[in-house]
């Protein structure tokens, strides 16, 4: 089995993403790593969304989004600042998507808009990786677009879009292991390589890093996920 701590140093010269303009948020404490199971724990939450049992597609997407931001409320407030909730929390299939800065949606795809800070997704696509690569689909792609909402709410400032979106990947894995050692999230065997997995799917087929659209590649995306899953948020 592939451990995240063994692909932190996996991969060198890899594109990493630059820190938040502001002071960073503090970092979780993480142990070594261990392997993930996305299911809660036998304690309830006060929310509706963050008490489901994440058995389900929708279930996931619900307890994805309810405990990201969860988890984040608890860092901004630990920072001494304000989290700020996206405004809404769009799901939609194909090309019904809404807009952002004058740009319609586009199908297979989510996305965070600084315009009305709020998230979409197309519900077809997610769902479509969850079948085929598992839940961890689910949380991977739904943290990440919440790092790229708090690169907006830090002010954060890149030069290139690789950049932004590593580090993005960077919170994602921070914001997974957080829940996990805060016992949001339970973990069981098998789940670590399912997430590199679904990471590898979705890295760009060439280094072309300097690039509008760039993701950067599956081994870097790995590695800046794992960076934050094994160093906590902090580190991104």
């Amino acid at each position: 089995m592939v451990s995240l701590l063994v692909l932190t140093t996996a991969a060198c010269g890899s594109v990493t993403a630059s820190g938040p303009a502001t002071d960073p948020v503090p970092e979780v404490t993480t142990p070594d790593a261990v392997d993930t199971e996305f299911d809660r724990p036998s304690e309830p939450a006060a929310s509706d969304d963050c008490s489901v049992r994440g058995e389900t597609f929708s279930e996931d997407v619900r307890l994805a989004r309810c405990l990201t931001e969860e988890f984040w409320s608890k860092q901004f407030a630990e920072a001494g600042g304000t989290y700020q909730p996206v405004s809404e929390f769009i799901e939609y299939n194909g090309a019904d998507g809404p807009a952002c800065g004058g740009q319609p949606a586009v199908p297979n795809n989510a996305f965070y808009c600084p315009d009305g800070h709020f998230i979409a997704y197309d519900a077809t696509w997610l769902q479509s990786l969850y079948d085929q690569l598992g839940d961890g689909a689910v949380y991977i792609v739904i943290p990440h677009e919440f790092g790229h909402a708090v690169q907006n709410l830090l002010q954060s400032t890149h030069e290139f879009t690789v950049q932004a979106e590593l580090q993005a990947d960077c919170y994602a894995g921070g914001t997974l292991k957080g829940l996990i050692d805060g016992g949001r999230l339970s973990a069981q065997e098998g789940d670590d390589a399912e997430l590199m997995t679904n990471l590898e799917a979705a890295g760009d087929p060439t280094d072309a890093w300097w690039e509008p659209g760039a993701h950067g590649t599956g081994a870097q995306r790995q590695l800046n996920f794992a960076r934050g899953f094994d160093r906590g948020v902090g580190a991104c």
